[in-house]
């Protein structure tokens, strides 16, 4: 897990923001790159070792998408706050904001909340993640700054005896601007997988940060998806950031072509 920070956590601690004032035309997020509880919520009624699973955020993610902000000077938007204490990549009425179960496993302390224990929670960390996003994308584009948004998140080799072949996966919806040579350059990576709208697709319902603040404005955007057994330690990270700073630093989003959405109903219990 990660180091341990104060248990009285102001919302402004809750969301990080790196290099806010980059350059790159690319801004990244890393809508679960903690695994930390603060002291309130003790371990959710979970066992330790339960917080560093993936159920508790996305193993990995995070080193990556810093490498890729320093190489790209992109900003980075990051929560801080384990996505079992409240979702950040979903609406406020799903049903899995609060998950009272991931994956498999049932989280206790997520059972039973009240409104104003639920409220509290959504102002802990969703609201300032969001808002935090909002106020780089709204002040960029009063500048003039070309703006596109990229997520980037983990998953599991296994998820529930079904083994995922991808090395790394793009959700996107039926805007494929970025999707498509993002897909079409890591497909020439010789010994790399490519899902397309696998693990996940937006059917799912992972894709809600990238429609709040990029489908709405229309604004190119896309998902990755990396297998977190390729960047569970330092080396496999800084490949995998170096592979996709390389392919960022030439990507040019598609125009604009009217397609079909792609993305297929699965089911609605996947943890992105």
């Amino acid at each position: 897990m990660e180091k341990a920070r104060p248990a009285s956590l102001a919302s402004s601690d809750t969301v990080r923001v790196t290099n806010p004032g980059g350059s790159s035309p690319f801004v990244l997020t890393c809508d679960h790159a903690s695994n930390f509880l603060p002291a309130e919520f003790g371990t959710l009624g979970l066992a330790a070792e339960d917080l560093s699973r993936h159920i508790a955020w996305d193993p990995g993610a995070l080193p990556v998408a810093l490498r890729m902000a320093e190489a790209l000077d992109a900003t980075l938007v990051e929560t801080r706050i384990s996505r079992l204490v409240i979702d950040c990549n979903r609406p406020l009425d799903a049903p899995d904001l609060v998950p009272p179960v991931s994956e498999t496993t049932a989280i206790p302390g997520n059972t039973g909340l009240s409104e104003k224990q639920r409220a509290a929670r959504v102002a802990l960390s969703w609201q300032p993640f969001h808002g935090a996003i909002e106020h780089i994308v709204e002040d960029r584009l009063a500048r003039g700054q070309e703006t596109r948004l990229v997520s980037v998140h983990s998953f599991t080799p296994v998820y529930k005896g079904r083994n995922r072949p991808w090395h790394i996966g793009i959700i996107h919806d039926d805007d494929r601007r970025l999707a498509s040579p993002l897909i079409a350059a890591l497909k020439r990576l010789a010994g790399v997988t490519v899902g397309v709208n696998e693990p996940y697709s937006p059917a799912d319902r992972v894709y809600f940060t990238l429609e709040r603040h990029a489908r709405s404005r229309g604004l190119p955007c896309a998902m990755i998806e990396i297998r977190n057994d390729e960047i569970a330690g330092e080396a496999g990270q800084r490949k995998w950031a170096d592979l996709l700073t390389g392919i960022f630093s030439d990507l040019e989003p598609e125009e604009a072509k009217g397609s079909r959405p792609s993305a297929v109903g699965k089911s609605v219990q996947s943890a992105s």
